[in-house]
């Protein structure tokens, strides 16, 4: 059981029986009242947000999340395979459940996917993943004086914005939260 003080971002809870991420939430009081937490919470299936008040006596029960560490394998027409190591058994999932997750999925590296009620809903990536330069425009001279980026084409197909000194064939730190350039791997 969860109060509304073990609420963080990124909690697992159950409201209405219904699963929820917090997205962000605040304590506040108001006047001679108690106090309560307001939230902002994603459901996890839908990717609906809905904002809700709660008491700080509710108590909240987690979901039903397994976590399994499985093999990314191959995309098909919007359907992402990935293989158990120990069993072998083969899952599908939807490009809508993955989200801009699949642009960080490279073949045959292994993910936490995440199963609620014994369907797979999303995979947990880390924090940053490395990744080639498929095609990128040359350094144009002069253009290194102020902070100027020049847009890349990964191998996944994800477009990032990059310094002037990155070429194709180079490999690149990306953010997977954000999205962003961090630096050049080597």
């Amino acid at each position: 059981m969860y109060s509304v003080s073990d609420f963080r971002k990124g909690l697992a809870i159950l409201v209405d029986n219904q699963p929820y991420y917090v997205v962000d939430y605040q304590h506040f009081k108001m006047g001679r009242g108690k106090a309560n937490v307001r939230t902002k919470l994603k459901h996890i299936k839908t990717g609906a947000v809905i904002e809700q008040v709660f008491s700080t006596s509710d108590n909240f029960k987690p979901p039903d999340i397994e976590r399994r560490k499985m093999q990314y394998l191959y995309e098909n027409t919007g359907q992402f395979t990935f293989m158990d190591s120990k069993t072998f058994e083969q899952i599908d999932i939807d490009v809508e459940n993955l989200g801009d997750a699949r642009w960080y999925l490279m073949e045959n590296d292994e993910y936490q996917l995440l199963f609620l009620d014994g369907a797979a809903i999303s995979v947990d990536l880390p924090a940053s993943v490395v990744l080639e330069v498929v095609e990128t425009e040359p350094a144009v001279k002069g253009d290194t004086v102020t902070n100027v980026t020049k847009p890349a084409k990964l191998e996944t197909g994800l477009e990032v914005k990059v310094p002037p000194f990155v070429k194709e064939g180079d490999k690149v730190k990306v953010d997977t939260r954000s999205g962003e350039y961090i630096e050049r791997a080597n």
